[in-house]
């Protein structure tokens, strides 16, 4: 693991909190018949983020960086690595 991708991991998540999301790290069920990924959802009205604690670092970032990508954060600060890989990620969901 990566210090620096943990590192983008918990920025990216305060960003997120910032904007309205809850965050919920989890181990995420893994049983016969079920594949359950990290990913957005609505509950009970309220937009949450769940990252399954059991993936590497920069699996979360991506999730993370998924959810983050298509939002107004200029009014935020963000550090010069992650602002760059929102812009890339923005760049290539558009193009």
């Amino acid at each position: 693991m990566s210090r620096r991708d943990e590192a983008l991991v918990e920025e990216a998540k305060e960003v997120a909190r910032r904007v309205g999301l809850r965050i919920r790290e989890e181990t995420l069920l893994r049983e016969v018949g079920y594949r359950v990924r990290s990913g957005a959802a609505r509950v009970r009205g309220e937009d949450v983020i769940f990252l399954d604690r059991n993936v590497p670092a920069a699996e979360r970032l991506q999730v993370l960086l998924d959810e983050l990508a298509g939002r107004d954060l200029e009014t935020h600060y963000l550090t010069p690595a992650l602002r760059r890989l929102l812009t890339r990620r923005s760049g290539a969901a558009t193009g």
